[in-house]
């Protein structure tokens, strides 16, 4: 008879202990501990034959100068916003983990993905029929007649045919749907996540053949599993995004063949995900009347630079205590810009509710942003109006300097093709000279004073 022992399994993060403990050493969380029963019916190269290979020699040490590189490491999945994430394109023999909440088009991307592409593609769901995927195929606009659906949860079987059917990219609709025979416990458990990941990890390393996983989420919106499944994949995707929006974020979280600085724009819609090239002139509102408390600020996104709405709302607190907030903006560093221009400006806002919002959606972690923060605020308080054609880029310090920022001049390229008439920006940034370059005026400042003394008179 096969093996039997049981473990312990934390819920939140995935550590395994041999006895229930309340708190978790790992993440921190209490009660989170459950108990697995797991079977080893038979040894890791009995597990694998069913795909691998019988006459691929055992792995042995070379040398490094040895190593043959690939002809082709990386291949077009024609999608731009895809590309980039990923660092330039796909990675033979890479993992994938796409994580997201229910709905937000996790499945509907990577069909889609599936469907762009001229080769052959194997799309494995555990949720669905091939009826019901059938129907959301018909609304995407494209067509690959080498795109095969298999409808299977058990992951030996998936590989075997995989093995046979010899795709170039596999899909898993998902993780938690795949269960592996020599693990008795439910699907969707810690035991069951892992031994299947690691499955599909060595079958992607044995065949060179790329994997892309979608991974639910947890309660706190983190990848049900996140250190299990973070540490065996190669690169970790995050869908972002509201239901009251019409755009998706895809954030990478770890890349270890790219930058993990970058993001995908998507605009979802009827016929599938629409890529979205130019995202600064849907996160500018059209509108033109002249209201206070909004300006523009330029922040960078990996290597994207991109115009963003910032929006502040000041207002004479009713009730006790008066009230921050922020909306796609970390509310510590607002409560610091606070403490700055009551500091150094004498501006009082000590009595007023303060709410802040980066329009369209985005989360915002960029510091080039403080400035445009910063004039919508001052903005707000007084009540007076901040051009549209300005634009706005820098760091704002604890002494109340204007700091410069990363690819400052990125970023004024990017005002001038939309159109912005004046940047303000660090005097320590750039040569003025620039301006003359693209065609657009450059306001160099030093403290905030000078932005509240310029901007506001």
């Amino acid at each position: 008879m096969a093996k039997v022992r049981t473990a312990f399994f934390c819920s939140a993060c995935g550590a395994e202990s041999i006895k229930w403990i309340g708190k978790c050493p790992s993440c921190g969380g209490w009660n989170t501990y459950q108990e697995e029963v797991i079977s080893k019916a038979t040894t890791q190269e009995e597990k694998t034959k069913v795909w691998k290979e019988s006459s691929k020699p055992k792995a042995k040490p070379v040398r490094l100068d040895e190593v043959v590189p690939l002809e082709n490491a990386r291949f077009d999945l024609i999608d731009q916003e895809l590309n980039r994430v990923l660092g330039g394109g796909l990675v033979a023999g890479s993992v994938i983990l796409v994580g997201g909440q229910p709905g937000i088009g996790k499945s509907t991307l990577l069909l889609q993905i599936a469907l762009k592409q001229k080769a052959r593609v194997l799309y494995i769901s555990g949720e669905e029929s091939e009826e019901q995927i059938k129907m959301r195929a018909n609304r995407i606009s494209y067509k690959n007649p080498e795109c095969y659906i298999y409808t299977e949860t058990n992951v030996e079987t998936i590989l075997k045919e995989a093995s046979r059917l010899s795709p170039h990219m596999i899909i898993v609709d998902s993780i938690q749907t795949i269960v592996s025979p020599h693990i008795d416990s439910t699907p969707g458990s810690i035991s069951q996540v892992k031994e299947c990941t690691g499955e599909l990890q060595r079958f992607a390393k044995e065949t060179n053949i790329p994997i892309f996983i979608i991974g639910h989420i947890t309660k706190d919106g983190a990848i049900a599993g996140p250190k299990l499944l973070e540490h065996i994949v190669d690169v970790v995707l995050q869908f972002e995004g509201d239901q009251h929006y019409a755009y998706r974020i895809v954030r990478t979280l770890k890349n270890r063949f790219g930058s993990t600085d970058e993001i995908g724009i998507y605009s979802m819609q009827y016929e599938g995900m629409k890529e979205v090239s130019n995202p600064s002139e849907l996160l500018i509102s059209p509108n033109e009347d002249q209201l206070s408390g909004s300006s523009i600020g330029a922040s960078m996104e990996g290597l994207r630079p991109l115009l963003i709405e910032t929006q502040a709302l000041v207002s004479p607190a009713i009730y006790g205590n008066p009230q921050r907030s922020t909306t796609g903006f970390d509310l510590r560093r607002m409560s610091m810009l606070l403490a700055v221009l009551e500091k150094r400006c004498g501006l009082a806002f000590g009595q007023n509710d303060v709410f802040l919002n980066m329009a369209g959606g985005l989360k915002v972690t960029d510091p080039g942003i403080d400035l445009a923060v910063v004039v919508s605020l001052i903005s707000s308080l007084e009540d007076i109006y901040v051009n549209k054609k300005y634009c706005f880029c820098g760091e704002v310090g604890l002494s109340g300097e204007i700091r410069p920022v990363s690819r400052t001049e990125q970023r004024i390229q990017e005002a001038a093709r939309l159109g912005f008439e004046v940047m303000y920006t660090s005097k320590h940034a750039i040569d003025k000279n620039l301006g003359k370059k693209y065609n657009i005026q450059l306001e160099t400042v030093t403290k905030v004073d000078d932005i509240l003394r310029e901007v506001f008179g």
